[in-house]
């Protein structure tokens, strides 16, 4: 059972057994659901992609390009793996465990200033796809970033996106980093419990946790950067976030394996472009609704905006994110990201062609 990230406030401590079984849960459910797809009946190139969360809305082409047959029509053997939280993706990739990680586009910058070369080959997002909920309880305290000053914040995990924009949203407000507190508390119903409870008074999530908080009337929105629209009010250009990336290396040596990888991904963006959420939730695995369809498939068209058509990078997107790091990450503060490393359209524009 892999382990999720480590709960940073005594009061989430004992969310850290049910945050296990909800990540091994998940990914039993995705191994359960891909099928032969996932295996490619054994033939084809074998490849395997850790997801972010397979059951996230904002990692939706993941399991979608599986459920579709797009992977083995183009003579693939995929195998989708995954970890609660971005970040644990990342992890996987750099140390070799799989080839590809579905994730947001930020860690390839993060990773490049510590001497990593990754790139993002498919990029299915121009928005980030997050909502800053907070609790019903905290409401009145916070109504805007502005007001994070001294509260428990929640993000999937330490080090992962939702702890990248969260920090950059109150750094952008006046507030410090360490003038709030960011807990782990992963997503569903482990940040669900922690929201209910008090163990945070906030935090950032997504599509389908976003629907059930509202549903069960747990919080409200403050934020809403499910759409190109929120991307810009709220960090003020389009945010490329969830993208396949891949190390540089590999894919300069498995050229025509990526290709193959990005024919399916913009096969299935274009597939999602015309297709209504009810109809992308028929194809998605049953138990990704909970055993609410129709709230689901609510979830699924609040996020459709926030993908691409084609895969390609949205100009400005990288320098967008470039500036939300350097704003409260020494580390890329002082150095100089050759942003043109980060992402290539190379392959995206040729499965457009």
């Amino acid at each position: 059972m892999r382990k999720t990230a480590r709960y940073t406030t005594l009061a989430a401590a004992g969310l850290l057994a049910l945050s296990s079984l909800t990540a091994c849960a998940n990914d039993a459910a995705g191994t359960a659901s891909s099928g032969s797809g996932a295996k490619g009946g054994g033939k084809g190139e074998k490849v395997k992609i850790m997801v972010g969360g397979l059951d996230k809305v904002i990692y939706m082409p993941a399991v979608l390009t599986q459920r579709l047959g797009f992977f083995d029509a183009e003579g693939l053997d995929v195998e989708l793996l995954s970890e609660p939280a971005g970040v644990q993706a990342e992890t996987a990739l750099v140390s070799g465990q799989v080839q590809g990680a579905v994730g947001f586009y930020d860690h390839t910058l993060d990773l490049q200033v510590k001497g990593k070369a990754v790139e993002s080959v498919v990029q299915f997002s121009h928005a980030p796809g997050e909502v800053e909920v907070v609790s019903t309880k905290a409401a009145g305290d916070i109504t805007s970033p502005k007001d994070f000053k001294g509260k428990k914040l929640g993000v999937t995990g330490l080090g992962s996106s939702t702890d990248f924009l969260t920090k950059y949203l109150a750094v952008k407000n006046g507030v410090k980093i360490s003038e709030f507190t960011p807990v782990a508390v992963g997503a569903g119903p482990t940040f669900i419990s922690a929201l209910q409870q008090g163990a945070i008074d906030g935090g950032m999530t997504t599509d389908p946790t976003v629907a059930t908080i509202l549903d069960k009337k747990a919080g409200r929105v403050l934020l809403d950067m499910r759409t190109p629209e929120g991307s810009q009010e709220a960090l003020g250009g389009p945010y490329p976030s969830s993208s396949l990336y891949m190390q540089t290396d590999w894919v300069n040596g498995h050229k025509a394996t990526v290709q193959k990888l990005a024919n399916a991904f913009v096969k299935t963006l274009k597939w999602m472009s015309t297709h209504s959420a009810t109809e992308i939730a028929d194809k998605m695995p049953a138990d990704y609704s909970q055993g609410n369809k129709t709230l689901y498939a609510e979830a699924i068209k609040s996020t459709l905006p926030m993908f691409t058509v084609d895969g390609v990078m949205p100009e400005g997107g990288p320098e967008t994110v470039e500036k939300v790091l350097k704003a409260f990450n020494p580390t890329i503060q002082n150095a100089d990201v050759d942003l043109d490393k980060t992402y290539t359209t190379e392959f995206v524009k040729k499965a457009t062609g």
